[in-house]
């Protein structure tokens, strides 16, 4: 009985456990060498293929200090999309200057991103988390540069 108490005391704290608030998004890849700005362009065309630039404003919820991320700022801005960029709750918010001419929904839809990297694999994957949906892209290295090896799936 007290083998059951406890196995079933352990699974309800690892349940609990998989429920808090954790650095589930980001870049997790390890290798610097790797030029990321493809896969940041590659995003961007299509988030501008599903979410118009001018008409959308997009809110970064995590810190952008790797070289995806980075590169992501970039080119949404070049591309033509309000961002406002993430910051921590004591610091005042980080935007793009919207032109006067253009009005800015009050609220955009968030943003997240997760990069990495299937276990002792080629195979890189690519997630946007826009809004409550969420958009997947897998990546191979070919010639040392990322290369899509596969569709854009799209999940509402």
């Amino acid at each position: 009985m007290r083998k059951i108490t406890t196995l079933a005391l352990h699974s309800l704290f690892l349940g609990l456990v998989g429920c808090a608030p954790t650095s589930q998004y980001g870049n997790f890849i390890q290798s610097a060498t790797l030029d990321q700005r493809r896969l940041a362009a590659d995003a961007v065309q299509q988030l501008s293929t599903l979410y118009a630039p001018a008409h959308t404003r997009l809110e970064l919820q995590q810190p952008t200090p790797d070289p995806f991320g980075q590169a992501l700022v970039k080119s949404l801005r070049d591309k033509g999309y309000a961002l406002q960029e993430f910051a921590p709750a004591d610091a005042a918010p980080i935007t793009t200057p919207p032109q006067p001419a253009t009005p800015v929904a009050p609220n955009g839809l968030s943003l997240r991103y997760v990069l990495d990297q299937a276990s002792d694999s080629n195979l890189y994957r690519l997630t946007l988390l826009v809004g409550s949906q969420s958009i997947t892209r897998p990546y191979v290295i070919q010639n040392g540069s990322f290369a899509p090896a596969g569709y854009w799936v799209r999940k509402e």
